[in-house]
């Protein structure tokens, strides 16, 4: 039996490829004449790194740059040397878990870092670069990004800006001028699975906000619009309702603006590149995951998704997760067989992210042992 294994990260417990792992040792010791494939999957925010040089066959480069407040971190890009492809997350060095609850400050945080990450990715000459967005604790609409990269925000007095939230109601020009030229003759693909435009009630704001910290919506929405009018004068072109303008706090929007990108959504990124569809048609079973399957997967999350590719080639799919909510028969429209929480017994959410590895190796195990029993 040829089985796939493409999981979602656990988020919080285990990365895209350690759940892989999981189910792939469960699933060897109850069988040991399965052929297992093991495709880590992403959706842009954290694991895409991690999951795309498992895929592609690359490694982590760490650098020092500033977390969301400005402070010195350690973060990492991904450096694929064999196809000269770099990968950034956002995450990584702009992300929601670098910050306590109570240190959530739309107007201070900035996504500096992650420009940071991008202009020493740069020094290692690649071709194609791929950011993925999910995950940011920003709404700076990544003005911060494109300073570290030699873009001047001025006010109104002509004096520079620093890049964060609060700058959006300042910024008066921008001079492009010194933007890093090696940009230009990169590929740049957008990893992100937000369609959300920048402005209005759908917009970064008003939907993304809150979650980072925005707690006046009128007011930060006023100066995102300045600070697009501003842009829009400045490269006469409006891309404030472009597809996924307000992904990543308005980052996407500035990512349309000012840079040659590609906006693709992570899961059919991550698939292509790691030739999923073609494992899959070829496949006797699809195994894939995440920490939580409810009825919000139903709108693009990675284990549906997945589901969907198996499913039109006529092969069956199931998921393990830490928590499933809703009912099976939802899931079974989208292509899902099955659905398997992977709890042995009562336990609480930390208890359950504590032992994920655990956790999911046996509920693997148990699912291939009753596969076997029923042949």
């Amino acid at each position: 039996m040829d089985v796939i294994i493409a999981p979602d990260s656990f988020k919080g417990s285990l990365s895209s490829m350690e759940a892989a792992e999981a189910i792939e040792k469960g699933m060897k010791r109850a069988h040991e004449g399965l052929t297992l494939t093991k495709i880590p999957i992403a959706d842009g925010g954290e694991g895409t790194v991690d999951a795309l040089i498992a895929i592609l066959g690359g490694r982590k480069i760490e650098e020092v740059v500033e977390d969301p407040l400005g402070r010195n971190i350690q973060a990492s890009f991904g450096w694929v040397p064999s196809k000269k492809i770099a990968v950034i997350e956002t995450a990584a060095a702009s992300g929601l878990p670098l910050l306590a609850k109570d240190e959530l400050n739309p107007y201070e945080a900035s996504t500096y870092g992650t420009g940071q990450l991008l202009k020493r990715a740069l020094d290692f000459g690649p071709e194609q670069v791929i950011i993925g967005l999910g995950g940011s604790a920003t709404v700076d609409a990544g003005v911060g990004f494109l300073q570290a990269l030699g873009v001047t925000f001025l006010d109104e007095k002509g004096y520079e800006i620093r890049g964060n939230g609060k700058a959006l109601g300042q910024i008066s020009s921008i001079d492009v001028s010194n933007l890093d030229k090696r940009l230009a003759s990169i590929q740049i693909q957008i990893a992100s699975d937000v369609t959300n435009p920048l402005l209005g009630r759908n917009g970064a704001v008003a939907v993304f906000g809150p979650q980072k910290g925005v707690t006046n919506i009128e007011e930060f929405e006023k100066m995102m619009e300045q600070y697009a009018s501003v842009v829009v004068k400045t490269i006469g072109e409006d891309m404030r309702s472009r597809e996924g303008s307000g992904a990543a706090g308005g980052f996407g929007f500035s990512l349309q603006s000012f840079l040659k990108v590609e906006m693709k959504r992570g899961l059919s990124l991550i698939a292509d590149l790691g030739n999923l569809e073609n494992k899959i048609k070829e496949s006797s079973l699809v195994i894939t995951g995440e920490g939580k399957i409810d009825v919000q997967s139903l709108f693009g999350k990675v284990p549906v998704g997945i589901a969907k590719v198996a499913q039109s080639h006529q092969v069956p799919c199931v998921a393990f997760s830490g928590c499933v909510e809703g009912e099976s028969a939802l899931f079974e429209k989208e292509g899902l067989s099955a659905v398997y929480p992977i709890a042995n017994r009562p336990m609480t959410l930390e208890q359950s992210m504590k032992q994920g590895a655990y956790l999911l190796e046996e509920a693997a195990y148990r699912f291939t042992k009753s596969i076997f029993l029923l042949k």
